[in-house]
């Protein structure tokens, strides 16, 4: 049987579906969520606790009293001012390290060291449900054209370029222009911002890959219908996204607002040259 699963719950809708998960498949299941952070959904009748982003030594003795054993980091969390943060004693000693994670992949690698510290066995999402992987190929009622592949392919150059050092995951490009790439903002602003600067009514392709050298075990790129619904309004042509190594949130619901949106969504590697 699988040891219970404790979740360091940031922002979206992967925290609440690895709850679902867990809970369709009799697997115990412990939260940690936290104040200004978490949705409240994803602790409905689940034990959990609440926590200021800070408490570094009550997460920590919080999934130990609940006897977790593997844990799971699943959504965002937005970086806090450092004057805003009220440390404990732990969290305070991990300062320094902080500090000195330009970004987001350091930070979470910080994380991550803490907690296998202290004996827990940190795992991905798709450790615990295979299934929220984006397959290879097509997956859209839409196919993309010659000239929108061209965008996913320079889409693909661009982000293993700020990726490469810890910027991003995501640009959009429209006509082989590149309109935006994904920073502090995050991929919704991305997209939004995006779609202003484009000179034709639609147009423009989002893809999204992995940091090349961050750990999958964190902050996976993850699309879900939410993401579908942004790229809709900003009147976007498709998504591209890395195969085996995106995280797709309701699988079916996504598929079914790309097709009704009349949107293209394909997974394509990171190292080969998509295309139909």
């Amino acid at each position: 049987m699988a040891h219970r699963l404790g979740i360091l719950a940031g922002d979206g809708e992967l925290p609440l579906k690895l709850v679902e998960v867990c809970r369709a498949t009799g697997r115990d299941v412990f939260v940690v969520a936290f104040n200004g952070e978490s949705n409240p959904d994803c602790v409905r009748d689940v034990p959990h606790v609440w926590l200021d982003l800070g408490s570094v030594g009550s997460a920590l003795r919080a999934l130990k009293n609940a006897e977790c054993q593997d844990v799971v980091l699943a959504g965002p969390i937005r970086r806090p001012k450092l004057s805003s943060l009220r440390l404990d004693g732990r969290g305070a000693a991990m300062l320094p390290k902080l500090l000195r994670a330009r970004g987001d992949d350091a930070l979470l690698t910080v994380v991550i060291g803490e907690l296998e510290s202290e004996g827990f066995n940190v795992v991905g999402a798709d450790d615990v449900f295979a299934d929220l992987l984006v397959d290879n190929g097509v997956l859209s009622a839409r196919r993309p054209s010659e000239g929108e592949w061209d965008d996913v392919a320079r889409g693909i150059e661009v982000v293993k370029a700020i990726g490469g050092i810890d910027v991003g995951q995501a640009a959009v490009v429209h006509r082989g222009y590149v309109l935006g790439v994904e920073a502090a903002e995050g991929t919704d602003a991305l997209i939004e911002r995006s779609a202003s600067l484009r000179r034709e009514e639609r147009g423009g392709v989002m893809v999204k890959l992995r940091k090349p050298t961050q750990d999958r075990r964190a902050d996976l790129p993850t699309i879900g219908i939410g993401t579908i619904d942004r790229a809709q309004d900003a009147r976007l042509a498709g998504i591209a996204v890395e195969a085996g190594e995106t995280l797709i949130l309701n699988r079916d619901d996504v598929i079914k607002g790309t097709n009704a949106a009349d949107l293209f969504l394909v997974g394509v590697s990171a190292s080969e040259s998509p295309g139909g």
